[in-house]
């Protein structure tokens, strides 16, 4: 099975990269300010949640450093987790005019949808550096710059496998399961407020089980070990490198076994 569909991917790999292009081409196509908006919407929903928070959680830079910088890391990683894996949801379903006329690997749709959503997660990065240099040069604020710096890019490379396997379930069980979409948005809700974006888990002031149970959630290792990088300039808990990594390549496992079994159903309910 893993053979079958490696050889399948580098057979497709021309296609995969047109998809991905033409998915982030079509983003904001009908946006009058285009990409732009892959700067402007992190911005403003980080400034909208730093004025709706910012009293409460970020009343101290008590282990913060920066808020806004702190509440951008993590809204940043979140909404790339969210944003790619319901697309990766729906693309079996958006895609199956073709699916019905032409044999195509039918986990490139996922599989594209993913990535193409990675892309422009990586260029809203720059609007993590941009208010970095902003807080270093114009204020008081003290960043940490260190070699940790260059480990960065390992979270988000979990992450990516996360929102794959993530996203290879959703597009199986979305075609079977119609209301999986509704259930998923009151679910990223849910993980929203479970993963600490705009607080830190010490300032909730719960009890050990509850925080057991927060720290369960594999995107608060995530976003807290890409924190320790690029926020504080430190060396991550490898406990959360590890459980991570392992549940994302669990998750792999699951939606590629998922996928494989299921995907000659799909033409049945699309």
């Amino acid at each position: 099975m893993n053979n079958k569909y490696l050889k399948n991917l580098y057979k497709y790999r021309f296609l995969l990269q047109e998809i991905v292009r033409k998915n982030v081409r079509l983003q904001y196509r009908d946006s009058v300010l285009g990409v732009f908006w892959t700067f402007l919407q992190p911005l403003l929903t980080t400034l909208v949640l730093v004025v709706v928070f910012g009293r409460i959680f970020g009343k101290t830079n008590s282990g913060v450093v920066s808020y806004p910088i702190y509440l951008l890391c993590g809204r940043l990683l979140f909404e790339f987790f969210s944003q790619s894996t319901k697309r990766a949801m729906h693309s079996i379903e958006d895609s199956s005019s073709v699916i019905k006329k032409v044999y195509v690997p039918k986990y490139i749709y996922p599989l594209a949808n993913v990535i193409s959503t990675f892309v422009t997660f990586l260029i809203s990065l720059s609007v993590l550096f941009a208010m970095m240099a902003y807080y270093s040069l114009f204020t008081n604020v003290h960043l940490f710059y260190t070699k940790y710096d260059f480990l960065a890019f390992i979270p988000i490379v979990i992450l990516f496998m996360l929102c794959i396997g993530v996203g290879l379930i959703l597009s199986v069980l979305a075609v079977f399961f119609k209301d999986v979409e509704y259930l998923y948005d009151v679910f990223t809700l849910l993980l929203f407020y479970m993963t600490p974006i705009f607080y830190k888990l010490n300032q909730l002031h719960l009890n050990s089980m509850v925080n057991y149970g927060l720290m369960a959630n594999p995107l608060y290792s995530i976003v807290s070990m890409f924190r320790a990088c690029v926020l504080y300039g430190v060396m991550w808990n490898w406990n959360w490198f590890f459980y991570s990594l392992g549940f994302s390549i669990l998750t792999i496992i699951i939606g590629v076994w998922t996928f494989y079994k299921n995907q000659d159903k799909f033409i049945l309910y699309l």
